[in-house]
């Protein structure tokens, strides 16, 4: 929950002029609903697509407060977050609503970014996999991958915002483990293809290591990626992997 449209718009600008070349990596960019419309007409042409944080489940309806899978469609979303977990932890999200929001943006042609991630205390508890586990298979129930795309990101609770940070070791055997679990409810060339990102705390200092492991196809940047500057740098890092 940061920016308004003006300072959408600048920071848009100030990427596209630190950017030159970045054809060879996908940029999303996922701000708040209000800075959508601006964003997309800021970002026509230059490549950088545009996500939701969220969804509803219906195209429309009585239904105050929240936005549909079309609503983000006619923004200019390609992609949209759900089960965040500042959404899991903070507004009660479960993974059955989380499933529901799942389906609601494949049949709506968005490709959902579906975060799992566990809690200190899980962790504490060797229940981290068990957690993950359930996420996946509860948050992915009655979904086919054959024909869509489906983005996942793991995101450790234990690690945003707390000042203990993941390696890039924890990264790679947890998404390792994610891939594995999908191949077997899934098949192996599904699991194969489909794109998980980390999230947890990255930023200029560590998304080379992460990048860098055999299972992490990119990340999930929070905080590190308010800055224009910033993200430029992240980028072009992430270009020299």
């Amino acid at each position: 929950m940061n920016k308004i449209s003006s300072e959408a718009l600048a920071f848009s600008r100030e990427l596209l002029a630190l950017l030159d070349n970045h054809n060879n990596i996908e940029i999303l960019i996922c701000p708040p609903f209000t800075c959508l419309h601006a964003l997309a007409s800021s970002l026509a042409g230059s490549g950088i697509k545009l996500g939701g944080q969220n969804l509803f489940w219906e195209e429309k309806g009585a239904y105050t407060g929240e936005i549909s899978p079309l609503m983000l469609k006619d923004a200019s979303c390609t992609y949209v977050i759900i089960g965040h977990s500042e959404r899991r932890q903070l507004m009660g999200e479960n993974d059955a609503s989380i499933n529901r929001k799942i389906k609601a943006a494949l049949d709506s042609d968005l490709i959902p970014i579906l975060c799992v991630g566990e809690t200190l205390q899980e962790r504490e508890k060797d229940l981290a996999r068990e957690i993950v586990k359930e996420q996946l298979r509860k948050g992915l129930q009655d979904i086919e991958l054959q024909g869509r795309e489906i983005v996942l990101a793991y995101e450790p609770v234990w690690a945003i915002g707390t000042g203990v940070n993941a390696s890039s070791d924890d990264a790679q055997e947890m998404i390792s483990f994610i891939r594995s679990y999908l191949a077997k409810i899934y098949d192996k060339s599904s699991a194969d293809r489909l794109r998980i990102l980390y999230g947890g705390s990255v930023n200029l200092e560590n998304i080379a290591d992460f990048i860098a492991k055999e299972d992490v196809d990119g990340a999930l940047i929070g905080g590190a990626s308010l800055q224009a500057d910033a993200l430029a740098s992240m980028v072009r890092k992430v270009q020299n992997v």
